[in-house]
Formats: structure tokens, C-alpha cells, sequence
């Protein structure tokens, strides 16, 4: 997920929808070119359609001028795609299921009945994984590696399982190219492998699409899978005896005169018998926008029917920018905070306002949009949206001023409701001075509360009153050193956080797992720690690595261990912290390790539940412990 460097790195509403969210809170370096500034302004954010291909490209034309250089579109931008989910409850299951797979745990998700795209999947039946770029199955019985696959794409980063069928993501997470101008993307993107798992994994449909990958959800059998296209235009630059009035001039031109196929998206549809077809992934009357914008890149929203054919996904796009997907089982919305946007300013200074786009997703078909608004501020990701009642709420950081190194912006953060009042997403209330001069570095929604982690010194954990959408307040506030990076609902109003301990000067001294008791609002606390020093955990960055399985009152979080005082012989460790959680205290069971043999090995990157066995799995292979006494049962290497 993209977000400003300013933060760390991978997706609700009454009525039926999904959502995209064009997050901007992490690590994504983004390079601009100072000769040109365009300034990033709040604009009418209300959802149209193109009446033809004609009227789209002269009004796409007509919004690209402003932005056209020198050197093309302004400004060089670097993408990462990055996950953000969680769950890690026990999977429903039929009574034939019942029978013939143990009880497992699931992707770790954010909404109950809504599966996020990770490196790992299990039925109870197999473990399905693409942690080393290569889909392999592993036999849950025989503890046997029962099939492995090179795919099509090269290395694969995302994974759904439904049935004998699994939908495989790969998708560079730089779409930058030397060979395209700065601003646009190379051809090479996101490709969708439909692979038939039942007896040996084969390949039955791959969807190249020139577009990058932001993420994907799955409610029941649909799949809806978000990517992000940019325009491919011969920008010409100066040099060899073309100076820079003239490189402007032929820039234009090219920008005036381009073809509508330099902004629609493309792909290519393989079948399983190898015959192909091609062509733009939308059609220009399934295109919507705002009223003002740049025509510089687009979102769009692929459906599949899961397990199913593959097919080209009935694409709806949108002419906007986005990095994070949010969805419940009927809405969907894309949050766009314009900093996509080409501008030239070395140090730009921060989106001032996120746009939001509500879409119905509770029917079959593409999605349909329903609504637009737009509040104050950039949110992290996609915990930073919540849907609850009818309602919208929205944790956002905005800054007062650009930022310098010597001279940092201020900053608050505040939670807006919205709700939908016809094509409309209106606020009907608003907290906000959370965490002045400071940012978000966590939000969690539980029902009516929520819960927001500021930082910059110490950690101060909000708690927040949104049972009266007109009237959100701030109830409670515990400073503590440190940080939480993600919060997880632990029951009987107990929440964990996963994040890192720090001094009173606010340098961070390694993982830190707490448990807050939020039962008295008010006074929130914090009842349990523990403390890996040097340690940092994938869970900071992505929840998908966070498992907890309250049936057996464990908590299992992968940890590398870096260099200490007392032991500065470089990386220490690295595997899974097991925990026991019971009776509001955290007891280390220990530590579940892989023997690595590479020269950089990420360590144990999951952890699953099947059975009485805790699966862990790493680029070398999956290694089955018992949870009584972390006894290993078995090693199966990828090799």
C-alpha cells in the first residue's frame, strides 16, 4: 500500500457498497521535479459519466493540459502495493466440512465474512501458499508437499482459495518505468492466474492487464480486484538539440492530440485451451469522474464470479487515484486524497482533503456508485475507514502547513462521520485534536467506539464515544512510551496492540505486544505487556501476519530480532513469538524458528491453526508444531 513518507506503508457505509481508499501513510518515496508547481485544491468530488468515447477524450485532453512540462507530466512517482487486513477466527463451515477438515484458522481480515488476498490459505484440508513467489500445496494429513507451480506472471504476491479453485495476484510493486515518461507507468502489470488446485495445481486463465495491483476482497463467490492505470503517452524531453520551449511545445501536442486508447486500460485473456483475446478493460460509458481532476490516472473495479471463468472482469473505472481497498459484504468505496495528483514541488506539501466514493456491491455484477463526499485530512489505511449504522466514520491526519525537515507541518487528527443523504456522503459530525502535532499510527473500530494511537514521543491511545454520529466525542486517553501499529478486539472489552516500545524521547527499543482494557472508557488502560528488545514484526505494517485464536488463548506474532547492546553480532532471530493470553496476562510459550540457508532470509512470514498444530511458513518451507509444548511434528521443505 502507498502512503506518504510521513507515514508507514499494501482497504463504509449505510445502503449496499465495497471500498478503495487512496491512502497516504506510508513509506513511498516520491520524487519531484521543482521547475512546475501545481497546487492540490478541494474540488466538487460528485461522480459523472462520459456520454461517448468522444466526450471523454476531449474532456481528458482538456483536464491533462494543466499538467503537461517540460518533461511530460510533472513529477517521477515510485508505487509500493501493500497489504493491510486481518481476522483469525475459525472458518464456517458445511456439515460435510464438518467431517472432513479440522477446525482452522482464517486470513487474519477486517470485516467478519469479507477475505482479504495474502501469501497463505487453508481450507483444513491443504495449506496453499505463494510466500516464495511460487504456489505450492501441502497436504494437511500427509504433511507432504503435493504440488508446486511455476506461474505465468513470475513471482506471485496475493492469493484467494475458494473450493478447487485459488485466484493467484502478481504485480510489480514499482510500475515506474526508465523508458516512459515521469508520471506514467510501465506496461508491465498486474497479472490474475485462475488455477484448478483439485489433484495437481494447473492453470485454467491468466488476465494480463497493463494496470497496477492495488488489492482485492472476496464476499461469498465474487472477487472484486482494484487496480490503477496511468496514461501511456511518447513524452519527449530535452537534449540532443531540443531545448526546453521546445520540448513544452511537443509535449503539448502530444497531450492535445492523443487517442483515447492512451488512457483506457488494457489487457490480455488467456484461456485455458491458449486461445487469447485482447482490447481496453472498460468502455468509455463505464468510465465515471469528478468534476475537476488531472486525467492522469484511473481506478477500476474487476469482477469475477469465484470459482468460475476467468474472464476480463466487467470493469467500472473511475478517473481518480487510490492505494487502499475497504469493504463490508454490500459497500465499497474508493477515498482518493489527491496525492497522486503531478506536482512538481520537491517537498510537496500534504493532501489537504480526501475524497470518498460510496459503491453498491450488494448485488451480482460490477459495483455501482452511489455516493460521493469528502473530509479533511489523509487517513492511514484501510482500518482508518469504518462502516457502522448507516454510517461512515473516517480517522484522518491533516497538516496546517508544508512540511521541511527543519521545520515540520502541525498536525492533528481527527474521526468524521458521514452518512449518505441521496448522491451525497454528508458529515453529520466530527472529533477531532487528536494527537496534536502528531500523527495516526493506529485506528480500530469496534461497534459504537473507537480507538486511535497517535505518536511522535509517547503513545496515546484514544477512546472515542460514536454512538451519537452527530455528536462523536473523545472519553478517554492513556499516554504510555511507545506505540501501537495495529489494534485487534480481544473480547470482553479488551483490545491487543502490536507496535514497538520506546523511550521517553521517543526512539523505539523493539516489539512490544499490550493488552488495554477499554472496559471503562473513560480510563482506559494497559493491563499486560511484552517486550522483545530489538525486535521489529511484519504486523507493524501488514495485520495479515497476526493470529489470534482465543479457543486456545493463543497469540502468535512473527518477530526479527536485530542487534542489542548486549548483542551487536547483527540479526539475532528470527520466527513467530507464541504467546498465551489468559487471565489478562501475556506467558511466552516460546519461539517456533525455521533453519534458513539463504544469505537474506524475511523469516517466518505466517502462522495458521488446523487442528491442535500451528503451521508456520517461510520462503523455505512450512513447519508443523503442536501448540501443547511446541513440539515440531514436521518440516516441508520448498527446496
Amino acid at each position: 500500500m502507498t502512503r506518504w513518507t510521513w507515514g508507514r506503508r499494501a482497504a463504509l457505509l449505510g445502503g449496499a457498497a465495497l471500498v478503495v481508499v487512496v491512502s497516504t501513510a506510508s513509506t513511498v518515496p516520491v520524487v519531484f521535479d521543482v521547475r512546475q508547481s501545481v497546487p492540490v485544491r478541494a474540488v466538487p468530488v460528485e461522480l459523472v459519466s462520459y456520454q461517448s468515447c468522444d466526450a471523454a477524450l476531449s474532456e481528458l485532453r482538456a483536464a491533462m493540459a494543466p499538467y503537461v512540462g517540460v518533461y511530460g507530466l510533472a513529477g517521477t512517482r515510485n508505487f509500493s502495493v501493500m497489504e493491510d487486513s486481518r481476522a483469525g477466527v475459525a472458518v464456517p463451515k458445511s456439515a460435510a466440512d464438518e467431517q472432513a477438515a479440522p477446525e482452522h484458522s482464517k486470513t487474519n481480515a477486517q470485516e467478519a465474512g469479507v477475505d482479504e488476498p495474502d501469501l497463505v490459505k487453508t481450507d483444513g484440508k491443504r495449506v496453499v501458499t505463494v510466500v516464495d513467489g511460487k504456489l505450492r500445496v501441502v497436504d494437511v494429513a500427509s504433511r507432504k508437499l503435493t504440488g508446486t507451480l511455476d506461474l505465468p506472471a513470475g513471482f506471485a504476491t496475493h492469493l484467494l482459495m475458494r473450493g478447487d479453485r485459488a485466484l493467484v495476484i502478481a504485480g510489480s510493486s514499482v510500475m515506474a518505468d526508465p523508458g516512459f515518461a515521469p508520471g506514467s507507468f510501465a506496461p508491465e502489470g498486474a497479472t490474475l492466474t485462475m488455477v484448478d488446485l483439485k489433484d495437481a495445481p494447473k492453470v485454467v486463465g491468466t488476465l494480463k492487464l497493463d494496470s497496477r495491483y492495488i488489492d482485492a476482497r472476496q464476499v461469498g463467490d465474487v472477487v472484486r480486484v482494484v487496480v490503477h492505470s496511468g496514461t501511456r503517452l511518447p513524452w519527449v524531453y530535452p537534449g540532443e538539440g531540443r531545448g526546453d520551449a521546445e520540448s513544452l511545445i511537443r509535449n503539448q501536442e502530444i497531450a492535445a492530440t492523443a487517442p483515447i486508447e492512451a488512457w483506457l486500460p488494457k489487457y490480455e485473456l488467456t484461456a485455458a485451451d491458449g486461445s487469447r483475446t485482447a482490447g481496453s478493460l472498460v468502455a468509455c460509458d463505464r468510465i465515471r469522474h469528478p468534476e475537476q481532476h488531472s486525467a492522469t490516472s484511473m481506478l477500476s473495479v474487476l469482477t469475477f464470479d469465484f470459482p468460475g471463468e476467468l474472464g476480463s472482469g466487467d470493469a467500472v473505472s473511475i478517473v481518480a487515484d487510490g492505494d487502499t481497498v475497504y469493504s463490508t459484504d454490500k459497500s465499497l468505496y474508493i477515498a482518493d486524497d489527491h496525492h497522486l495528483v503531478p506536482n512538481q514541488n520537491r517537498m510537496p506539501a500534504p493532501p489537504t482533503t480526501t475524497a470518498i466514493h460510496q459503491f453498491d456491491i450488494s448485488r451480482p455484477g460490477p459495483p455501482r456508485h452511489v455516493a460521493s463526499g469528502q473530509v479533511t485530512g489523509s487517513p492511514l489505511n484501510q482500518y482508518a475507514l469504518s462502516e457502522h449504522d448507516g454510517h461512515l466514520r473516517v480517522a484522518t491526519t491533516a497538516f496546517t502547513a508544508p512540511g521541511i525537515p527543519e521545520q515540520p507541518a502541525a498536525s492533528q487528527s481527527a474521526v468524521t462521520v458521514l452518512k449518505r443523504a441521496d448522491a451525497k456522503l454528508v458529515e453529520v459530525g466530527k472529533v477531532d485534536g487528536l494527537g496534536v502535532g502528531e500523527r495516526i499510527y493506529s485506528v480500530r473500530f469496534v461497534g459504537p467506539l473507537g480507538y486511535v494511537v497517535t505518536f511522535r514521543q509517547t503513545d496515546p491511545l484514544y477512546t472515542l464515544d460514536l454512538s451519537d454520529p452527530a455528536k462523536p466525542r473523545k472519553v478517554g486517553e492513556l499516554k504510555i512510551n511507545g506505540y501501537s501499529a495495529y489494534l485487534h478486539p480481544a473480547g470482553d472489552k479488551k483490545l491487543i496492540g502490536v507496535g514497538q516500545e520506546a523511550t521517553d524521547e521517543g526512539r523505539v527499543q523493539g516489539t512490544q505486544v499490550s493488552l488495554f482494557d477499554v472496559g471503562d472508557a473513560a480510563a482506559p488502560t494497559r493491563i499486560a505487556n511484552h517486550h522483545v528488545p530489538g525486535g521489529s514484526s511484519e504486523v507493524e505494517y501488514d495485520p495479515h501476519a497476526f493470529l489470534y485464536w482465543p479457543q486456545r488463548d493463543l497469540l502468535v506474532v512473527p518477530v526479527v530480532s536485530y542487534a542489542t547492546m548486549d548483542k551487536p553480532s547483527g540479526q539475532i532471530s528470527g520466527g513467530v513469538l507464541v504467546l498465551r493470553l489468559r487471565d489478562n496476562a501475556f506467558t511466552s510459550l516460546g519461539t517456533v524458528q525455521h533453519a534458513s540457508g539463504q544469505a537474506y532470509d524475511p523469516g517466518v512470514r505466517r502462522a495458521l491453526v488446523v487442528g491442535d498444530d500451528l503451521w508456520t511458513v517461510s520462503a523455505g518451507g512450512v513447519q508443523v508444531t503442536r501448540i501443547d509444548g511446541l513440539a515440531t511434528q514436521a518440516w516441508v521443505p520448498f527446496a
